[in-house]
């Protein structure tokens, strides 16, 4: 069962048990792939999909950062809520030492000495660890690796 299908089936099953809030969580998903396939003419393999869930839930992270400053902590929890119910769909997550496993290996398979091979060693990285850890931080963590 490819990713679309699963997300198709448990937004029936949140139909039929009469989840709001998961029904709605999937529906803004499914919307969100859908405009993906129709402005780019194609149809997402699960690769492409997980791309999507990974954008939806950085523009929630970054939408709670500013509830929380403006104090709107109901909307934050309502972000915080979206955020669960998408990453369900994405891959397990890498632990930490796993993480540092691949800028290791990656790190010595470029060759990297210093920052100006930043965009090898997080091209690596990426290519290993898409979908399975916060980019973000693993770009925090490659700088201090090659800073160090």
């Amino acid at each position: 069962m490819t990713l679309k299908e699963r997300i198709t089936e448990d937004m029936k099953a949140a139909m039929r048990a009469s989840e709001k809030e998961r029904l709605s969580t999937i529906r803004m998903l499914q919307a969100a792939i859908k405009q993906r396939e129709v402005d780019e003419r194609i149809s997402l393999d699960d690769a492409q999909v997980i791309a999507v869930l990974e954008k939806m839930v950085k523009q929630r992270r970054e939408s709670i950062v500013a509830f929380e400053a403006g104090g709107r902590t109901d909307l934050a929890d309502k972000e915080k809520t979206e955020i669960a119910l998408l990453t369900a769909y994405l891959p397990a997550q890498l632990s930490e030492a796993e993480v540092d496993a691949l800028i290791k290996d990656a790190i010595a398979s470029t060759g990297a000495t210093s920052m100006k091979d930043m965009g090898k060693v997080m091209g690596a990285v990426k290519a290993r660890a898409a979908g399975k850890t916060d980019m973000g931080a693993v770009s925090a963590r490659i700088k201090s690796a090659l800073a160090g």
